[in-house]
């Protein structure tokens, strides 16, 4: 009894000095600026982050200022170059190779899952939360929302709920020319090379571990021999690529596609309640699963403003802010325990190790990139 009594009482005091020091970060944040370097491609999310801003300036005197980038990259460029120093960025939507180059590089600032509140809400049971394409997080990170590859399609293309490679060669032979994916490093161009890789390769286990120059010799060949059946088949006989997501379902909205791809699972339903598409298109995956990640929020090290960072972190992944997120025009899925509805999970398919994906990118821009 007095060992249980005396954890306790341990216990009580680190959670009144836990109070203390986000009182103190409340304080010190006030009346900063937050720069968040934050992808810009997508009305919702643009309108989403307008929405948080006023709600934090309101509630916090903080300024946020979205500084959007069409590739997260630019920010890792101005990271290095400021090489840890003082930096013009206060705060990261990152994930991936980026977030393991950032890890690795020591350019981020750590123990977020200890400094801010709302992270005890995260549903970590539920989500795979814990590491990012095969990286641990270990607090260098904070979960934001997650991300399920899938497919839009009109409802004649696809006579199944999943799809294969070879039922996707089918519908581009049927449906020659309005068919594509976007151009990688775009990344949800890269995804579907992913899912097409795991297919073909029947999951490999070595998918999932630091790359090595055998198992690309092995594995990679059966992804290009299929895309040399595939692109002839596609729009602009795969000599052109949509540039994002964003274009390619505007081309299918326009109908010049049959199919567009997103990393929403409730991107189908937000474009449908809308009229943007068809009521009759369908939300498809591939039949292993659609690869399933977080998309993550990070501090530099040399942020200017880190404490107002975190506290525009710690008010993302509240449930007002979560529920915002995920009932409004955006759809992203929430990722905390009190929102996460399993039901309405898609079948999950484990993330590649980040080091695929600078491989596949940079052999895929060798082949087809000119």
């Amino acid at each position: 009894m007095f060992y249980v009594g005396f954890a306790s009482a341990v216990n009580a005091q680190q959670a009144t000095a836990s109070q203390v020091q986000w009182q103190q970060i409340l304080k010190q944040a006030q009346g900063q600026t937050v720069y968040f370097y934050a992808w810009g491609g997508a009305k919702p999310v643009n309108d989403y982050l307008r929405w948080a801003s006023k709600e934090i300036a309101s509630r916090y005197k903080i300024r946020l200022q979205h500084v959007k980038v069409a590739d997260i990259t630019e920010a890792l460029s101005r990271l290095k170059a400021e090489d840890g120093g003082k930096s013009a960025i206060d705060l990261l939507w990152v994930n991936g190779e980026n977030f393991s180059y950032l890890k690795e590089q020591n350019l981020l600032l750590g123990e977020l899952n200890s400094r801010i509140p709302n992270t005890s809400l995260l549903a970590n049971e539920q989500l795979p939360l814990d590491s990012d394409f095969g990286v641990p997080i270990d607090g260098f990170e904070v979960p934001w929302g997650v991300g399920q590859f899938n497919l839009i399609a009109r409802s004649e293309v696809f006579n199944e709920a999943t799809v294969t490679p070879s039922t996707l060669l089918a519908a581009a032979k049927q449906y020659p020319g309005r068919i594509s994916y976007p151009r990688p490093p775009e990344f949800h161009g890269t995804t579907f090379l992913k899912q097409l890789l795991v297919a073909l390769t029947h999951s490999d286990k070595r998918l999932y571990a630091p790359v090595t120059d055998a198992a690309q010799t092995e594995l990679l060949p059966v992804l290009w021999a299929y895309l040399e059946q595939l692109h002839p088949l596609t729009w602009q006989q795969g000599k052109a690529f949509p540039s994002s997501n964003t274009e390619q379902l505007g081309l299918f909205q326009q109908n010049q596609l049959v199919m567009a791809v997103s990393f929403n699972p409730n991107q189908l339903f937000k474009e449908q309640s809308a009229n943007k598409i068809p009521q009759s298109a369908q939300r498809l995956v591939f039949s292993l699963g659609a690869i399933t990640n977080s998309h993550n929020l990070a501090i530099p090290k040399g942020a200017q403003s880190p404490e107002a960072a975190m506290v525009v972190i710690d008010f993302l992944l509240s449930e007002f802010a979560q529920t915002q997120k995920l009932t409004g025009e955006w759809g992203d899925p929430a990722v905390i325990k009190a929102l996460v509805d399993e039901a309405a999970t898609l079948p999950a398919q484990q993330e590649l190790h980040s080091s695929w994906q600078q491989v596949i990118e940079a052999l895929w821009q060798q082949r087809y990139g000119a």
